[in-house]
């Protein structure tokens, strides 16, 4: 279809498609993208801070990922791996052994991270032989029946569907909950251990537990960045029980944080971890990823995939990793992330309305709050990303009350281009709030 005949089409989206798929933010119509920019159906083109959900990693249709996929069309569409064996499936695991930590050198390939944390879960309770899975309050890992049982971001994601009864939640280390006297790194780490102890003591006995989950910084429930005292607790609770660690990477990995994985931004290695969004730029791909000691105990049968590890995707996986260090995409994440974060810091003492500014590398939180109240303030974030989409700008949201606005750009992005991006956002911050009758300070110096 050309540009100027589908929106037409468009207008019958409510009809279409289920609401639950269509009705997100912001609907915005599009013929292209490239780079860090969509361009819209309206002839506009709009700067991307969103990433298509931190998937985009290496900008839009990077050209080194389109050609891999137009050549790889020409020899392989379908696996399906384990009843035909292709090159790109196995050059991608190697691959993969090279950038992940040490240990973490088998892998089962999939379409989706919410496919990734239902192998990883599985694998655990295989290897273990305990039911049931610790899960931290806030963490999202995805909406099938076993990812969404471990799942608590936000209850209506479980609303009527009774998620199964063998996991247990204890609480995310937010920062914001420290005592100003404490060191959130010795506070967290006594208070995760005192909160095991205690389930233990009342809930479950450790021999019980298969594994222990976790965001190792908090997306969609707020972009929560937590102490590394707090993880480095976690693995050695886990080890202490002979509980497996996963860690859903789903969001972090691919150099979200500024380095491979947030395991290594940390410095603590889990047994399992769940990968997905950036592995391909844009195609659908994902791996549950252990050590082959854990996998090997994982026999046929016991897990499968028709359409896991598609060789086209592995193709664009492989071209992601060539233009990860070609262009030090890494690097570019630390430095342009710090500089965004500042940036934020300036913001943050001109307007009223940004309650905290959290981020590490580019995964950055802007949260939004009443002035007077201090409260969270979702409607307040769409009001915004209203303003900021209408002057070309895409932002995205998460927290429990939709309170936070989701700053995360491809890892291409320049320093001028998060000029561009948060001017926009200080003059959509201006004019809201002048709408509900709060004055910005003339200067955030």
């Amino acid at each position: 279809m050309t540009q100027s005949n589908w929106m037409p089409l468009f207008h019958k989206m409510p009809d279409l498609l289920a609401p639950t798929m269509a009705k997100d933010h912001p609907n915005l119509p599009v013929v292209k993208e490239e780079g860090c920019y969509y361009y819209g159906l309206d002839g506009k083109k709009y700067l991307d801070f969103t990433s298509g959900i931190a998937v985009a990693n290496t900008g839009h249709r990077h050209p080194k990922v389109v050609q891999a996929i137009k050549e790889a069309a020409d020899r392989l569409m379908h696996g399906p791996s384990g009843v035909i064996m292709y090159e790109s499936i196995l050059r991608l695991a190697e691959e993969l052994m090279k950038i992940l930590p040490e240990g973490l050198d088998c892998f089962f390939f999939a379409n989706s991270g919410t496919e990734a944390i239902e192998g990883a879960i599985k694998l655990a309770k295989h290897v273990t032989r305990r039911p049931y899975v610790i899960s931290f309050t806030g963490c999202f890992h995805g909406r099938s029946l076993g990812a969404l049982s471990v799942s608590t971001s936000k209850s209506k994601y479980r609303k009527y569907l009774q998620p199964n009864g063998l996991t247990y939640q204890l609480p995310y280390a937010n920062p914001k909950d420290c005592p100003a006297e404490e060191d959130p790194d010795v506070y967290f780490a006594n208070k995760l251990e005192n909160d095991v102890a205690s389930l233990f003591a009342h809930q479950v006995t450790p021999e019980e537990v298969a594994c222990m989950i976790v965001e190792p910084v908090l997306g969609e429930g707020g972009y929560i960045v937590p102490p590394k005292g707090w993880l480095h607790k976690m693995r050695e609770i886990c080890d202490r029980y002979e509980i497996l660690l996963i860690f859903d990477e789903v969001q972090t990995g691919f150099g979200r944080t500024g380095e491979w994985f947030a395991a290594q931004t940390f410095g603590v290695t889990p047994d399992i971890m769940a990968i997905a969004k950036g592995i391909a730029s844009g195609l659908p791909l994902s791996a549950t990823v252990a050590s082959k000691e854990l996998m090997k105990q994982w026999p046929l049968g016991s897990h499968g995939t028709t359409f896991g590890g598609n060789p086209i995707a592995c193709e664009a996986a492989l071209a992601t990793l060539e233009v990860f260090r070609e262009e030090k995409l890494l690097e570019n994440c630390r430095e342009v992330g710090e500089y965004a974060r500042k940036k934020l810091e300036v913001l943050k003492r001109k307007h009223p309305v940004i309650g905290d500014v959290r981020s590490i590398g580019l995964m950055i939180g802007i949260e939004i709050v009443h002035p007077h109240t201090g409260e969270p303030n979702g409607e307040g974030v769409m009001n915004i990303l209203n303003r900021c989409l209408q002057k070309g700008v895409l932002f995205y949201l998460c927290g429990n009350q939709g309170e936070v606005i989701r700053m995360i750009p491809p890892l291409i992005v320049t320093k001028e281009q998060i000029d561009e991006g948060l001017s926009m956002l200080d003059e959509a911050l201006t004019e809201y709030e002048a709408e509900i009758g709060v004055h910005s300070f003339a200067s955030g110096k």
